[in-house]
């Protein structure tokens, strides 16, 4: 059987997989290109990561697909719902890269905290005096009041790395309102736990918050989770990470915020607009920008590949 690693695939992955019988292909189809492409080759599987989308149109153009896998947590970029009524089975990878982007938010945190994006791109050319003046009003992340917002796997493996910095934890999840334990390793072969209740109303906590991240998937109605009702909310000089999907921060009302200093500073690995980011994004001394990567640590990918991999053997292997 045919496999297309549109978006790539671990030497791990590709190597479980061909060594269980299935042929895998990594040369990139373009996106306009991809049926043709999967017809043509006579490719039964398709594997992406965010850059490829498997919509209706292709699904439908292509009948011999029978499996489309997703390299990590969100399948936005997949009609799901339509490619499992055709009899295609959709596989993703929700455990893998959980650890890669919380490492991910938590360097965003402490660069946001210091102005360290700003800074970097101005030691080269800027006085170094003005610049020591400019970057001398920095915060501390230990003491301060993280919300989470979408405490699934990345969410409570984000609070064990903050809680590990001392910080305390609120997680907002309305579809989880049982306790959670947070282990949290601490080295050394040591480890602490942690019991986190997740609050189902956002706006009750809002205004507690220092920080807040977001780990929730694109809203099926296209609507926002965090817009200017939400801002309005929010204590004064917070601060925003979301490494989440484009489109689940208002991007109008987030420059509006930062404009009237509701919003002290933000970090973006996702934009609404990719891979076209708007320009004021990009350009604002106030929002830490990086190209969706939060899942893309040499360790994730190849926990990636692996578990894909086993997925696809354990229901497709030409050796079973």
């Amino acid at each position: 059987m045919k496999i297309l690693a549109n978006d790539g695939i671990s030497a791990l992955g590709k190597s479980l997989l061909e060594e269980s019988g299935f042929s895998v292909i990594t040369e990139k189809v373009e996106q306009n290109e991809l049926a043709n492409a999967v017809n043509y080759q006579g490719i039964e599987m398709i594997l992406v990561r965010s850059a490829t989308t498997v919509r209706k149109e292709v699904i439908d153009a292509c009948p011999n697909l029978k499996l489309i896998g997703r390299g990590g947590v969100g399948m936005d970029n997949i009609d799901v719902a339509y490619a499992r009524e055709k009899g295609i089975t959709v596989i993703n990878t929700p455990a893998s890269s959980s650890q890669s982007v919380a490492e991910l938010v938590m360097g965003h945190l402490f660069a946001i905290s210091r102005s360290l994006n700003d800074s970097y791109k101005n030691m080269e050319t800027g006085d170094f005096s003005t610049l020591k003046k400019k970057y001398s009003k920095g915060v501390e992340l230990r003491g301060k009041t993280l919300g989470i917002i979408g405490f699934g796997r990345i969410g409570q493996s984000l609070a064990s790395y903050a809680l590990g910095c001392g910080m305390d934890v609120l997680a907002i999840d309305q579809f989880m309102p049982n306790p959670v334990d947070i282990s949290i390793p601490i080295g050394n072969g040591h480890s602490a736990v942690v019991t986190i209740t997740p609050h189902t109303e956002l706006e009750k906590v809002l205004s507690k918050l220092d920080y807040i991240s977001l780990h929730v998937p694109k809203q099926a109605d296209g609507s926002a989770v965090i817009a200017a009702k939400e801002f309005a909310r929010m204590k004064k000089d917070v601060r925003l990470v979301n490494a989440a999907r484009g489109g689940v921060i208002n991007e109008e009302d987030l420059l509006a915020a930062l404009e009237t200093g509701q919003v002290a500073a933000v970090a973006l690995d996702v934009f609404e607009n990719e891979p076209n980011p708007r320009k004021e994004l990009l350009q604002h001394p106030n929002i830490a920008c990086t190209p969706h990567v939060g899942a893309a640590t040499l360790e994730a990918q190849d926990r990636i590949g692996e578990e894909l991999a086993r997925l696809i053997i354990g229901q497709f292997s030409p050796k079973n």
